[in-house]
This record gives C-alpha cells, structure tokens and sequence, in this order.
C-alpha cells in the first residue's frame, strides 16, 4: 500500500502547474454553477429550460470536465446575475 501512495505523489507531483490550475478552475466553476442552481432552487431540467439547453449538457457542466467558452460563461453569469469567473 506505501508503495501505491508513493507512485500516486509521484504522478500528482508530475503533473504541471498550469494544469492543476486548470482543474481546479474547472472545479470551482462546476461547484459555483451548481450553488447558484442550489440558491435558486433549480433542477437541472428547470435551469436547462430557462437558459435554452438540454439538461444532459448541464450534468456535463457540473461533472467539472467541461471546457467552457467565454460566451458560455458571459450567458451563465447574466442568467444568475453574478460573476462566474472574476479576473483581477
């Protein structure tokens, strides 16, 4: 088992900077999507319906593997009239 966590630090440690940065971000913006579904008390259908999508693409959105486009996010943040993303 030692020598298994070992290999996985080995692996993470590997792994570089701009992409673990990239996780997490796509991380954070599943899990701000999803607070702001929570807030409002929306299914995935019920957000799906309200922004023109199906709710498959919003489970793939909320997976944190999908890659989202400025004008994804720029629609997002104007449905829920918040900032998504902020950049400083």
């Amino acid at each position: 088992m030692k020598e298994a966590k070992n290999k996985y630090k080995e692996m993470v440690a590997s792994v570089p900077d701009s992409i673990k940065r990239e996780v997490n971000l796509c991380f954070d913006i599943s899990d701000k999507i999803y607070q702001l579904m929570q807030e409002r008390g929306l299914s995935k259908k019920q957000f799906a319906d309200a922004i023109g999508k199906r709710p498959c693409e919003i489970t793939k959105w909320l997976s944190g593997q999908h890659n989202f486009t400025i004008s994804t996010l720029s629609m997002i943040s104007s449905f829920f009239n918040c900032q998504i993303v902020s950049v400083n």
